[in-house]
């Protein structure tokens, strides 16, 4: 809802942080939808770093996660990582990936 705006303000960030939800019907199809959004307001844009947050993780049972990961990984062809606020899973990991990639 932010349109122009945000994108403005984010051609500062150094990396691009996707979050998707893990309900929602396709992820990749979620993603590329962003991926075309940057790439119509500026090409440069998708120069930068990029990982994708699957959030709401806490719905997902174990089954569930372990097809969708298969799923992710033979159609995403970014790092991804698997957070919920609500069960506190992953926060810390995606907090030092991400400082990780700032400091590389």
């Amino acid at each position: 809802g932010l349109g122009y705006y945000f994108l403005r303000h984010i051609e500062r960030n150094s990396i691009l942080l996707f979050l998707i939800p893990a309900d929602a019907d396709d992820i990749k199809k979620q993603y590329d939808i962003l991926l075309d959004e940057l790439r119509r307001y500026n090409p440069e844009m998708l120069d930068k770093e990029r990982m994708i947050a699957i959030s709401k993780c806490d719905l997902l049972d174990d089954e569930l996660k372990a097809e969708l990961k298969e799923e992710l990984d033979n159609n995403l062809p970014i790092d991804y990582m698997f957070i919920s606020y609500i069960a506190q899973q992953g926060l810390t990991e995606l907090k030092d990936k991400l400082w990780n990639l700032l400091n590389d």
